[in-house]
């Protein structure tokens, strides 16, 4: 089984004392990284809608970033990301079985990098995929790495002898992933908070939620896509009666969602 993760834009650039690995693609994050620093600060606060800071901020990033970059400059992918998802993943308490188990079967989404493994070296950067940065292949992201990202899954899969992944990306980030192209059973798990009105999604909650469903399925070494209704993080419980084939629900009562707040 295969489990995908979003990035996030909130970096943790502590030091990590891991062995790291070369991300598949990258020279065409480089590539991307030459494209992105043509670009003038107003175009990269309007590209990526930010403050003027932190225009300049990437703006020295897409500039210094290196194919041979300097000792010390790297951090592995898991523990670089520092958002909402990577809270619920937790990568930092993962021991190493756990990270080589993670290492096979867990990949982050990356607009720069396409796809990571969490040991991967990464330089810093913020690139959403979303991002209409325009390049020869066409006019934004999802343009440049076409089918890529979707074989690449196809080969991972291949290798570990699954055909079933597990997206706990985002829209945003999943959508790289082109459907025809892809091989695999998809199984998106859908995270929601019991509300008076009713079940809700909560935006803030899910992402971690989703970060907690990978360090379920690492944990655990899951490989049986029913075993998935057995996650219950964070308070959370299988709701089989909301729940599709491949779209399992999983809800938290109101007094778990405050405790965990």
């Amino acid at each position: 089984m295969l489990v995908v993760i979003s990035p996030a834009k909130r970096l943790d650039w502590d030091a990590r004392d891991v062995d790291m690995t070369a991300p598949d693609f990258a020279e065409d994050a480089m590539r991307l990284a030459k494209t992105a620093r043509n670009l003038t600060l107003d175009d990269l606060q309007n590209l990526m809608d930010i403050s003027p800071d932190l225009a300049l901020l990437n703006r020295d990033r897409f500039r210094d970033f290196s194919d041979t970059p300097e000792a010390g400059a790297l951090r592995p992918a898991a523990f670089a990301f520092a958002g909402d998802t990577y809270q619920g993943l937790e990568a930092g308490s993962l021991d190493p079985d756990e990270l080589a188990f993670a290492q096979d079967h867990l990949r982050i989404l990356s607009g720069l990098y396409g796809m990571l493994r969490p040991l991967d070296g990464i330089l810093p950067y913020r690139l959403e995929m979303g991002s209409r940065l325009k390049t020869r292949r066409g006019a934004n992201l999802y343009d440049y790495w076409g089918d890529r990202i979707a074989q690449a899954l196809n080969a991972q899969g291949a290798a570990l002898g699954t055909d079933v992944l597990v997206n706990c990306a985002s829209q945003e980030y999943f959508g790289a992933v082109d459907p025809k192209a892809l091989k695999l059973r998809v199984i998106t798990p859908v995270f929601m908070e019991d509300k008076p009105k009713g079940p809700k999604i909560v935006s803030f909650f899910a992402k971690r939620a989703r970060g907690a469903m990978a360090r379920f399925i690492v944990t655990r070494r899951i490989t049986d896509p029913a075993a998935l209704a057995d996650f219950d993080l964070g308070g959370y419980v299988y709701r089989p009666d909301l729940s599709a084939a491949d779209k399992p629900v999983f809800i938290r009562p109101a007094e778990a969602a405050g405790a965990a707040a």
